[in-house]
């Protein structure tokens, strides 16, 4: 979910990747930026070791990915205070957005993988004489290139399911939350599973290229939309496939006859969660102008009672963002916004001192020209815009390169349906954000530039398989009718036949 990016520092003796606490500047630790012989190795690891466990039935896979998932419930409280240190997430977030999350997808897919990956039948209409089905079959090392917003659910997530599928996988973090994936793979390793069947790799840009290139057999990347062209075209030239989960621009249309109250607050969750680095973060509002004023009042409020300070705290509510980069461009956006007749009705700048704090942010008067209306912010920032009707606000909302995730806000839940069935989005939720990527069952991805494929739900998990067809006879007989020799006798019987079938 949301932009990859780099932060780099050189190490006293070899390069190396230094995390530190965006909340305080502190340096955490560091990793090294992994050789390509280092990345071909963990690829020929996990390899090795997929080999003995896709040979295990599905049942027995889930069996023992539940050890893995006991550890992370029974060693939660850990893994909070590492995603709040390093990624700036607060820990209740980090909580529910990442550790529940990966437990919920654990349990969900180890009760469930066993029916969704049994062979398939094919019906056939015509030859009855034959069966058909699909089986599928584990691909080999699923390789997984992970963003920084959401380092340990994403990874985790994926992970776990391409395991279950039967694969051998390949973690790259994102280079500014590489301790969160070594502290995925200590609890991996607590849980007895195969060693080399689940490796990490670190680095920035050049080892995510030299993964791909090392021979995995399926590719994971979630990240921005431009880095996301070149993993799919990378990935294109060896003919691997892959899922790219990219770039959002969520809109979220409120109807004149939506719960304001429930609205605004809802709002306010779906634009400033984890600082509003979240691909489906709610980035652009289109208010009737019947409401407008009072829905803006009411976002206005819920806004400023927000908390915002330190992540390792349990009463705040907004922590800090993850990357300056990503702060200096959401500072960009909010310029150009006020510059262009846009009008900060709270929040607008970042805090003193040394934490990447960005105050949560409600811009009014906004208009469709404007770059916050059109280009992804993934930072706090919540613009607000007065639509005329329904009518406009769709047209608005489809007005985007993106489209992941959309939000419509009515009481007539009818309604919302209907006007959420002409959104182009990948997903829309009515009357609530954000949610559904924590829903397994749920299919997730974007159209237009905002990926291809899907995750979660049964198509995620069998697109971690190679599906493939088995034709048999049902009925054993001397010889098929268009079978050699040919002639003119069996000519006339074809023909008497296909007119009577197709008559």
């Amino acid at each position: 979910m949301g932009a990859v990016a780099a932060k780099q520092e050189q190490g006293s003796q070899k390069n190396v990747i230094i995390s530190r606490n965006p909340a305080t500047g502190a340096i955490l630790g560091e990793v090294p930026e992994q050789s390509v012989d280092e990345v071909r190795a963990a690829v020929a690891r996990a390899r090795d070791a997929q080999r003995q466990w896709s040979a295990l039935p599905v049942r027995e896979r889930a069996h023992r990915i539940g050890a893995l998932r006991d550890v992370i419930v029974r060693r939660a409280d850990e893994i909070c205070e590492a995603i709040s240190r390093e990624g700036g997430k607060t820990r209740g977030e980090a909580l529910t957005m990442e550790v529940m999350l990966v437990a919920d997808l654990a349990t969900y897919f180890g009760k469930r993988a066993h029916k969704i990956l049994a062979p398939e039948p094919i019906p056939l209409h015509l030859l009855k004489n034959r069966g058909s089905y699909l089986h599928f079959v584990p691909r080999g090392v699923v390789g997984i290139i992970a963003p920084w917003n959401f380092p340990f659910s994403i990874p985790m997530g994926e992970a776990v399911m391409a395991l279950l599928a039967g694969n051998g996988v390949v973690v790259k973090p994102s280079e500014m939350t590489p301790l969160i994936a070594r502290k995925a793979k200590e609890l991996y390793d607590a849980s007895g599973l195969p060693a080399d069947l689940f490796q990490v790799v670190t680095g920035r840009g050049p080892t995510g290229a030299a993964l791909i290139d090392a021979g995995i057999d399926y590719c994971i990347f979630t990240g921005s939309t431009a880095t996301g062209k070149r993993v799919a075209a990378a990935c294109g030239e060896r003919l691997i496939p892959c899922t790219v989960e990219l770039g959002g621009k969520a809109p979220a249309i409120v109807c004149a006859d939506a719960d304001l109250d429930r609205t605004a607050r809802a709002l306010a969750w779906g634009a400033f969660a984890n600082s509003g680095q979240v691909c489906v973060s709610v980035e652009r509002v289109y208010a009737h102008e019947s409401v407008y004023e009072e829905l803006t009042r009411k976002v206005v409020e819920a806004t400023s009672r927000l908390r915002q300070g330190d992540p390792a705290r349990g009463e705040t509510d907004v922590g800090a963002m993850t990357w300056d980069r990503q702060m200096e461009i959401v500072e960009e956006r909010v310029q150009q916004a006020v510059g262009a007749g846009a009008k900060v009705l709270t929040g607008g700048a970042r805090l003193g001192g040394d934490g990447l704090f960005f105050a949560p942010t409600v811009l009014g008067d906004c208009r469709q020209d404007m770059d916050v209306m059109r280009k992804e912010i993934f930072g706090p920032v919540m613009p607000i815009m007065k639509v005329r009707d329904e009518e406009e606000a769709v047209r608005l909302a489809n007005d985007s390169h993106l489209g992941l995730m959309a939000y419509v806000f009515t009481k007539d839940t009818q309604k919302g349906r209907r006007i959420a069935e002409r959104i182009e989005a990948g997903s829309v939720m009515v009357n609530d954000c954000l949610l559904t990527y924590g829903a397994p069952e749920t299919p997730w991805g974007g159209v237009k530039q905002s990926g291809l494929g899907r995750t979660h739900g049964p198509q995620g998990l069998r697109d971690l398989c190679e599906v493939r067809h088995v034709n048999y006879d049902r009925l054993a007989l001397r010889r098929e009718l268009w079978w050699y020799p040919y002639s003119d006798k069996l000519y006339g019987r074809m023909l008497k036949a296909i007119r009577w079938i197709f008559r």
